[in-house]
């Protein structure tokens, strides 16, 4: 479904935690879907976050389901302070070693994304790429993603357009089970600021899954105080 995942626990330097934090099936889930191949995403990092971080001075991230880490190693790379987050293990571990081999340094958290136990307001920018974020009543996820921006920083929410209309049976999968970039621009008040709320082409890195998508929503809001 994505380009990414979710996830979280004690951060390290160099190799993902041990002890995860959230549903177990979530992890198994995504775990498996990593071990079903050697490399599951293209290797590169998301055309719209290369994009939107351009005008951006580095800062403190949050990658948010860093998956195999390509965003995690291109932001570090380019000067970020960078946490990154995910659920599957599998997918941290490959993660990890990407960032070794470059000689950088990233903070892995094996988490789900509300269970984390994160800074608040503590992250110049909070990245999520295609996130699988579940759904619940109360809103967990999308006021994790914005709890966590610093004032004055970014929240950057990059998704599949169309997605959260596909009917239920395609493939097993129902959009009413996940959050969508409306549903966190729907929460921001008088503290946020939103400077790109819009439907474009996808830069799409070749290969990995989720290549064949063509568009993305894309969401930029700034916190104010």
């Amino acid at each position: 479904m994505t380009d990414n995942i979710t996830g979280s626990s004690a951060p390290h330097a160099s190799m993902p935690a041990d002890g995860y934090v959230g549903d177990p099936e979530v992890r198994a889930e995504w775990d498996n879907r990593y071990a079903d191949r050697r490399q599951l995403w293209s290797g590169r990092p998301n055309g719209a976050l290369v994009a939107e971080v351009a005008d951006l001075t580095p800062g403190r991230v949050l990658d948010v389901g860093c998956g195999e880490g390509a965003d995690a190693v291109w932001l570090a790379r380019g000067g970020w302070d960078v946490t990154a987050l995910e659920v599957s293990g599998v997918a941290l571990e490959r993660a990890a070693g990407h960032a070794r081999d470059a000689g950088l340094t990233v903070r892995w958290v094996h988490a789900a994304l509300t269970e984390a136990a994160l800074p608040s307001a503590s992250f110049d920018l909070v990245s999520a790429q295609y996130p699988a974020l579940l759904r619940t009543p109360d809103a967990a996820a999308e006021r994790a993603l914005l709890a966590a921006v610093a004032p004055g920083g970014a929240l950057l929410l990059v998704h599949h357009a169309g997605m959260d209309t596909r009917h239920e049976h395609d493939g097993g999968f129902d959009p009413a089970d996940y959050v969508w970039p409306s549903m966190v621009a729907a929460l921001l008040d008088d503290d946020w600021t939103v400077e790109v709320d819009e439907q474009r082409p996808r830069v799409a890195p070749d290969g990995g899954a989720g290549a064949h998508h063509t568009d993305d929503v894309v969401l930029r809001a700034r916190r104010l105080r």
